[in-house]
């Protein structure tokens, strides 16, 4: 019998159906294999005997059910990827997956019930061979010191890295999305997950901000030499929006580098704008005044997306990757992209979409008539160095040769 590296924890109240998927588990050659009739018990169990390679979860059970259990593991990092199953209806088995994927915990596959021995064999297989699971055994994301990022400011370690957005149709690049990353002396590009906690609780998002973009225009004024214009994106949080200088600040940056506002867009997340305030909804009018243009992010993630769309002065909407990576398999979210595409056009706005990762999503997307997008399958964030080039490279594809 193989023997797999996996340590695998059951989550499942029915006992017959637990004893079968333990012993399919073994069977099939997992190192090790515990179990647990509910969400307290997997906790403990975890506790126990540390961080597992996969959870195999059950949803609907008496005391804290598989969705409350997943909440609390995706927030400690004890488990490396999520298998459901459950006898609960499609629609509803969907919604799940969606959620697990957007708690941040990898979901392999969905087997329903009963389990059959091949199907949750290859599901194994899948995660063992996938480049993106190893190491399985995750730490909690630990944050930085606020006085360490406080002093990485005051020292210029703060890089902002840019992610193209191309014109699906010409391949042309239409813009960036500016992003930051920490240069940490010792430990190398530091994810924004990291150090983005500090930042917020040291007040320091505005300047952060403005040195962003900063950045985005000097980028923006190189790449028009070069023949490319550029529009850069940059993520605005709301709390940003109460700040009655932010638009005079802004507003002077652009003088100072002698570029219109319509190199701008600021990207703003539907779920942190539940309740705009009356400054807020000046500082967006006053954006949209001097002729930057304000993009909707996460789309389709949240629960006030239209009433938003109503009530803000948007001109962009960013459909969330979540939609991209269900294409070929779940008809709902190519569904919600038509839609999206159909009432980006009824109101006038840009459609652009996240997370194009592969030719595949690439081809389906123009057929649905999909304009704009970003994701890897185009070009990771780089460096405004790498990225100049990078357009050099596009531009003159014989050099590449």
């Amino acid at each position: 019998m193989q023997v797999l590296p996996l340590r695998v924890l059951v989550l499942e109240d029915h006992l017959f159906q637990q004893t079968v998927a333990v012993n399919l588990l073994k069977k099939l050659g997992c190192q090790a294999v515990f179990s647990a009739s509910n969400g307290t018990q997997a906790l403990e169990t975890l506790q126990r005997v540390g961080a597992v390679d996969i959870v195999l979860c059950d949803l609907r059970m008496e005391g804290m059910d598989g969705l409350e259990f997943l909440h609390r593991v995706a927030r400690v990092g004890l488990v490396g990827a999520v298998i459901l199953s459950s006898s609960l209806s499609g629609d509803v088995r969907q919604a799940a997956r969606q959620l697990v994927t957007l708690l941040g915990l990898p979901l392999l596959g969905d087997l329903g019930k009963p389990l059959h021995a091949d199907a949750l064999n290859e599901l194994l297989q899948k995660h063992l061979h996938n480049p993106r699971s190893i190491p399985t055994r995750l730490e909690p994301v630990e944050l930085a010191p606020a006085g360490e990022v406080r002093s990485a400011m005051q020292h210029h370690q703060m890089e902002t890295y840019f992610q193209p957005k191309i014109n699906l149709l010409t391949g042309e690049v239409i813009g960036v999305e500016a992003l930051t990353r920490w240069n940490h002396p010792t430990q190398g590009v530091v994810s924004p997950a990291v150090f983005m906690p500090a930042i917020e609780s040291c007040g320091l998002l505005n300047e952060l901000l403005f040195s962003q973009i900063k950045h985005g225009l000097a980028l923006a004024r190189k790449a028009s030499s070069q023949g490319h214009v550029l529009n850069v994106a940059f993520n605005l949080e709301p709390v940003q929006l109460s700040n009655p200088e932010l638009v005079s600040v802004i507003r002077s940056i652009l003088c100072s580098f002698g570029l219109p506002a319509s190199s701008l867009t600021f990207e703003l997340t539907e779920s942190g704008l539940l309740e705009a305030s009356a400054t807020c909804l000046e500082s967006l009018v006053r954006l949209r005044m001097i002729g930057c243009r304000l993009s909707i992010d996460d789309f389709g993630v949240g629960f006030s997306s239209l009433q938003r769309l109503c009530q803000l002065p948007f001109n962009e909407i960013k459909l969330d990757r979540e939609f991209v990576r269900g294409l070929g398999h779940d008809p709902r979210c190519e569904a919600v992209i038509n839609c999206t595409l159909g009432l980006g056009k009824a109101l006038g706005m840009s459609v652009v979409v996240e997370g194009i990762e592969t030719s595949e999503q690439y081809q389906q997307l123009l057929a649905l008539g999909c304009v704009q997008g970003q994701g890897y399958f185009f070009a990771k964030p780089m460096t405004e160095h790498d990225l100049l080039a990078w357009l050099t490279t596009r531009a003159n594809p014989e050099k590449n040769v």
